[in-house]
């Protein structure tokens, strides 16, 4: 399949400048919603950037059950930041230590219809170390190219739009990344993609 390009060049150096200087979704009332946080992850392993996406675990009655998501978890009190909050998921859910990411920043704040805010955060990790994940709450983990999802996002005629919510999807191979992640994701390629 052949990419349309996110960008002439779409370096890591340029990843990092696009979503640094970019407007990101301010916060609500953060009294109004329970405060969560994910981190998505950039590899630069090969020539296509790729992002890090989780599928939750297929468990009856599981609230996610099957989900694509961002790595991430609720706030606890014990946190002394949101992105205190997204490091610490990604070490718990994945296995991957704080010292190999390199944050970008924030992302900005998404709301679900179950009155959680995410406040998404961005990273690259550097790869070193291995996945390690609990089948009884990951099913599987994906590293999905960015070509991939911005030729998506221009097909459906996503970019400079935003499309009613259930309409957002990005599918990948079994599997549709939908709901507040396809909002992060598409608020990120936005931010990513030249209009």
């Amino acid at each position: 399949m052949k990419h349309t390009p996110v960008n002439p060049a779409l370096s890591r150096h340029e990843i990092i400048s696009r979503l640094g200087k970019a407007v990101h979704p301010s916060p609500p009332d953060l009294n109004k919603y329970d405060q969560t946080a994910v981190m998505a992850l950039f590899l630069f392993n090969q020539a296509l950037p790729k992002l890090l996406f989780i599928q939750k675990a297929d468990v009856a009655g599981y609230p996610w059950r099957n989900q694509m998501a961002f790595p991430g978890g609720h706030v606890d009190e014990t946190d002394d930041s949101p992105l205190e909050t997204a490091l610490r998921e990604l070490e718990e859910e994945l296995g991957i230590v704080p010292e190999n990411v390199e944050v970008i920043g924030s992302m900005g704040h998404f709301q679900t219809i179950n009155h959680k805010d995410i406040h998404a955060f961005t990273g690259i990790w550097n790869q070193q170390g291995p996945i390690r994940f609990d089948p009884v709450e990951i099913r599987r983990v994906f590293q999905i190219p960015v070509p991939h999802l911005a030729d998506l996002h221009r097909e459906k005629k996503y970019l400079g739009q935003t499309p009613p919510i259930l309409d957002l999807t990005y599918p990948f191979q079994d599997v549709v990344i939908w709901g507040v992640t396809a909002k992060i994701l598409h608020h990120m390629l936005d931010t990513l993609m030249d209009h």
